[in-house]
């Protein structure tokens, strides 16, 4: 018998933990995000901030969820997973829930916080979950129901908030997270048993010299930038999209149900676009992906157009009759859904590809500071962008008509001009980033020849 037939075959049996984990990341995934897509507007609306305020609040907390993680996940490794799982289901759990019950601003400040440092314990200690419950020969099968969960739970939460905000009110989108991460915690506590990390977790110093390496290799960081363009218009799904929505259609709109339509087209293409690609370069798939940003964008901003052509009502195949508005921004997300199953999985490519060997591991924990510069780029621009165009329709004078209502609205649109010049921008920046670096790789080889 050969030592290939030795070998395990790979199988979808996994370990009782490995589900478990599995469903936690499920409640928490729906926590989050049906409680992410009202941030904006519950921070505006219910708390009192201001558009711009409420920019710079939702650029820090987005920004940190993604830098947090590698340093919160060395306090999660020294603790063991089990704990670690505990405490952060509780943080989450304490703030969502006091979210809920107090709108004073300084407390939602610090709930906030206290989410943020919840939430940053999750991805590694779930993913490390799945890494330890799951052997060589299945793990890439463990990992396609791990990232297959994470978009069935944010999917759900997405689905279900709307009911939720326009049903009883929208602070009591913040109970149901709670709802959903207390029991993702009882999971944690009475049936998932002690999984030991063995002191295999990077210390404090190591990640901070890794991030330090990351910042000091120049592709890496031009490239981490030039994709922020990506994800900076991707942020706008959770930054401007909802309380652009609502103000332009009322109440009754369900920004939320749009934004289900990036996971959506993700889900059903991201296999087959890499599967296409993957006989050209990663940059080069990321280029194209880069290419579809601005027509996204542009997307969004006809709606007025349309709706001067066809109406108010547009009748789709006799089926369902949508506004012009809500028939764009179906288009425009989708786009950007399809653009990103050119972009995401090429990027991790490229960046793991860029580290020094053996040091994978800790240069891919930094691959997502393009969310952190998206993060802050995008909200806060989409914070002066909304006081421009698309104002509070409290912020507007006392007693107006209908029609001098409409007026300050007339120029919303012109809003997603500037996510296509963001993304007209990138896209040049990366076909220049392509062209520079094919030569100077044409260069060493000749020069090693």
């Amino acid at each position: 018998m050969t030592n290939a037939d030795k070998q395990e075959k790979p199988s979808w049996i996994f370990p009782k933990d490995f589900w478990l984990a599995n469903l936690m990341e499920l409640f928490e995934r729906a926590a989050y995000y049906g409680f992410f897509i009202v941030l904006t507007l519950y921070l505006t609306d219910i708390v009192g901030f201001n558009d711009i305020e409420t920019a710079f609040i939702g650029a820090i907390f987005y920004a940190g969820l993604y830098l947090l993680p590698m340093f919160v996940g060395a306090i999660g490794d020294k603790i063991g997973f089990k704990n670690g799982l505990i405490v952060a289901f509780g943080l989450l759990t304490i703030g969502y829930f006091f979210l809920g019950v107090s709108h004073s601003k300084y407390l939602v400040l610090l709930f906030l916080s206290i989410i943020m440092v919840g939430g940053s314990f999750i991805k590694p200690l779930i993913t490390g979950t799945v890494a330890k419950t799951t052997s060589e020969s299945n793990r890439a099968r463990g990992y396609s129901l791990f990232y297959w969960i994470v978009n069935i739970g944010a999917f759900g939460g997405k689905t279900l908030v709307p009911y939720i905000r326009q049903g009883i009110g929208l602070s009591y989108v913040n109970f149901f997270s709670a709802g959903m991460t207390f029991l993702a915690m009882l999971f944690a506590i009475f049936l998932f048993k002690k999984i030991e990390s063995k002191g295999e977790g990077k210390s404090f110093s190591e990640v901070f010299n890794a991030l330090i390496k990351v910042l000091k290799t120049p592709r890496l960081i031009i490239l981490t930038f030039i994709v922020a363009g990506f994800w900076t218009i991707q942020s706008q799904l959770y930054a401007t999209m909802p309380k652009y929505v609502i103000r332009l259609l009322g109440e009754s709109a369900r920004p939320e149900w749009l934004a289900n339509v990036n996971p959506l087209v993700v889900v059903i293409f991201v296999v087959g676009v890499t599967q296409v690609m993957k006989k050209y370069n990663a940059v080069t798939s990321m280029f194209i992906g880069m290419m579809l940003m601005p027509i996204s964008a542009i997307s969004m901003s006809l709606s007025s157009s349309l709706e001067s052509v066809a109406g108010v009502d547009i009748s789709i195949l006799g089926v369902v009759v949508l506004h012009p508005l809500t028939i764009m921004m179906i288009i425009g997300i989708a786009i950007q859904g399809l653009a990103e199953c050119f972009i995401s999985p090429r990027f991790l490519e490229y960046f793991s590809f860029q580290a020094p060997k053996g040091e994978e591991g800790l240069y891919l924990g930094f691959s997502h500071l393009h969310s952190f510069f998206s993060a802050l780029a995008g909200f806060i621009m989409s914070g002066f962008l909304l006081d421009a165009y698309c104002p509070d329709p409290k912020t507007l004078p006392v007693g107006i008509t209908e029609l001098q209502k409409a007026a300050y609205y007339a120029d919303a649109y012109k809003i997603w001009w500037y996510f296509a010049a963001i993304g007209l921008v990138s896209s040049i920046a990366l076909f220049i980033f392509r062209y520079v670096t094919n030569k100077l790789d044409e260069k060493q080889i000749n020069t090693k020849s």
